[in-house]
């Protein structure tokens, strides 16, 4: 099974999520809160989810990686 789009789209979820926590980590500001409209608003934690699910599924690509070595 072709799993390429999911591969680019958990790619990028998972850069975005990263970008997130070093704005927070950097200069205490949360970029998604600021775009949805605070932290508990419905969109951002839509957004904040869909970022932890792409963060797991980003783990079988070790799998595959170790899988081609």
């Amino acid at each position: 099974m072709n799993t390429k789009g999911i591969d680019i789209v958990a790619l990028i979820l998972v850069i975005v999520g990263a970008i997130n926590w070093g704005l927070i980590g950097f200069f205490e500001f949360d970029l998604v809160a600021a775009i949805f409209g605070g932290m508990y608003t419905i969109a951002s934690r839509i957004v904040y989810a869909l970022v932890g699910i792409a963060g797991i599924y980003s783990l079988t690509f070790f799998g595959r990686i170790r899988g081609e070595m």
